[in-house]
């Protein structure tokens, strides 16, 4: 049997928790649709849906910090991926930090954990 995430809600989305397959830490968020997930399988690179730019993202196109996929799981529903990926330079979010989750709230202040990686000015020159 072929597992898949059925697709069939939230308008052809499902949510992608990516996670460090060597730290464990939780990268980022992220949606596919279908056609997102045959890439990523196809290609073992993390390929997403970018509900801003209603277009097919590759992970890294334009930094170069691709998502090499190591593992995946889908949840019990199965309508949640989980994707353990090798992330190439060391920074997932596009702010130049390893984690998008790199703020928390401590006595209802933001503090920003971690230094970034790269600089988003130069890596995303617009």
């Amino acid at each position: 049997m072929t597992l898949k995430p059925d697709f069939s809600k939230e308008n052809g989305l499902v949510p992608v928790i990516v996670q460090s397959a060597a730290s464990g830490r939780v990268l980022m968020l992220a949606y596919m649709n279908e056609l997102a997930w045959e890439r990523t399988l196809e290609t073992g690179k993390a390929t997403y849906w970018s509900r801003s730019r209603k277009k097919l993202w590759l992970k890294g196109e334009e930094s170069g910090n691709v998502q090499l996929v190591r593992e995946i799981y889908i949840d019990c529903d199965e309508d949640t991926v989980l994707l353990q990926v090798e992330q190439v330079g060391g920074a997932a979010c596009h702010t130049g930090y390893e984690t998008c989750f790199h703020r928390r709230l401590a006595d209802g202040r933001l503090e920003t954990i971690g230094q970034p990686v790269f600089d988003p000015r130069e890596v995303y020159r617009k």
